[in-house]
């Protein structure tokens, strides 16, 4: 089954594991998260869609976007990227910020590991997300994050096609 999603929730860990298999390699799939042009194409639920203000993939770099909605609006977000070990993982630090990219620091940040393994079917992604407190996860779940990113994924998966 293709678009088949495995996604962990664990409190006590205050962290979410995703799991997802894409048929096209390593390099390709690399590609779709990290240059603005590819992953505007499936980064978000439908009606909403991404729009990336600025991305500099390198470590300490940023990834500005917004997600716009179906009237109009945005939400901006960003990513600071960690350590980044080209083809194989990278991590950033997610925080909701403002459209001149300040971080909101009433809202709470969340670390992010994306993993990515070659294998016979094509690529395995992983991507583990560490919270600061449980609160803090359940919020996120709560805002439709696990639905929200499933279908993000999932549409990645129409996009590879």
């Amino acid at each position: 089954m293709e678009s088949n999603i495995i996604f962990n929730k664990d409190f006590d860990a205050k962290s979410i594991y995703v799991m997802k298999v894409y048929h096209a390699d390593v390099s390709k799939v690399w590609d779709y998260f990290t240059q603005s042009e590819l992953i505007d194409q499936w980064w978000g639920p439908k009606p909403w869609r991404c729009e990336t203000v600025h991305m500099d993939f390198k470590e300490n770099g940023i990834w500005h976007y917004a997600m716009v909605g179906p009237d109009g609006e945005k939400r901006y977000a960003r990513a600071k990227y960690g350590e980044i070990m080209k083809h194989r993982s990278f991590d950033w630090m997610a925080a909701f910020c403002d459209e001149k990219g300040e971080v909101n620091q009433d809202s709470p940040q969340s670390q992010w590991l994306i993993g990515f393994t070659g294998i016979e079917d094509g690529t395995k992604i992983t991507v583990n997300i560490h919270f600061q407190s449980e609160e803090a996860m359940k919020d996120h779940i709560d805002m439709g994050f696990e639905e929200g990113f499933k279908m993000g994924l999932s549409q990645l998966e129409e996009v590879l096609k």
